[in-house]
């Protein structure tokens, strides 16, 4: 039977990333993996140069509804303006040329600060799943050594082992340099 493990009156905060106590049902290892993974995310944020934050600012007030509002304001401004119902002179007459040229600057220079933003999440992302494979990488060799640390001292003690054929694939290194091959030429064989 298994029973919750005793409360740690020894857990404190962890300012600045959380003024609350931890979490009394996460253990403390997820508690620091969560600091971990939050001071990270704050140091990669602050490591941006101020390009990467101009791009990151205008990529994420464009994709906000509000951006749309304004600009609907903007163009339903601008064409009352040049109706010439409100009495004013059109400065962009019908097929409104400049309004056309404004947008598609607007345009190109929008497209790009998306691009750059982008481009940084992916170098991110990249990163991560760099991490991602070392650890999976890491954990593959560990347990492979588990495996086999357990199976000696089956053997040692004298303890009859259940040998399976699962069993024994799995205290085999894996090298991923095989699975990468057999994923790749599975690909190209269903391709077909």
């Amino acid at each position: 039977m298994f029973t919750d493990p005793p409360a740690n009156p020894q857990r404190k905060t962890h300012a600045p990333y959380d003024d609350a106590p931890d979490n009394p049902n996460l253990s403390d290892v997820v508690e620091r993996n969560i600091r971990t993974i939050l001071r990270l995310r704050a140091h990669s944020s602050m490591e941006r140069s101020f390009q990467e934050r101009l791009a990151d600012g205008i990529t994420g007030f464009s994709g906000r509804m509000l951006f749309i509002y304004l600009h609907a304001a903007w163009f339903g401004g601008w064409l009352l303006l040049n109706t010439g119902r409100l009495g004013i002179h059109p400065f962009d007459p019908y097929p409104y040329g400049l309004l056309t040229m404004i947008v598609s600057l607007e345009a190109i220079f929008l497209s790009t600060f998306v691009l750059l933003s982008q481009n940084r999440l992916s170098e991110e992302s990249d990163r991560r799943a760099d991490l991602d494979l070392h650890v999976g990488l890491l954990t593959e060799v560990e347990l492979t050594r588990v495996l086999k640390m357990l199976h000696a001292i089956q053997t040692k003690m004298g303890i009859e082992p259940q040998e399976t054929a699962e069993l024994a694939d799995l205290e085999l290194t894996t090298n991923p340099e095989d699975v990468l091959a057999e994923i790749e030429r599975l690909r190209k064989r269903q391709a077909r």
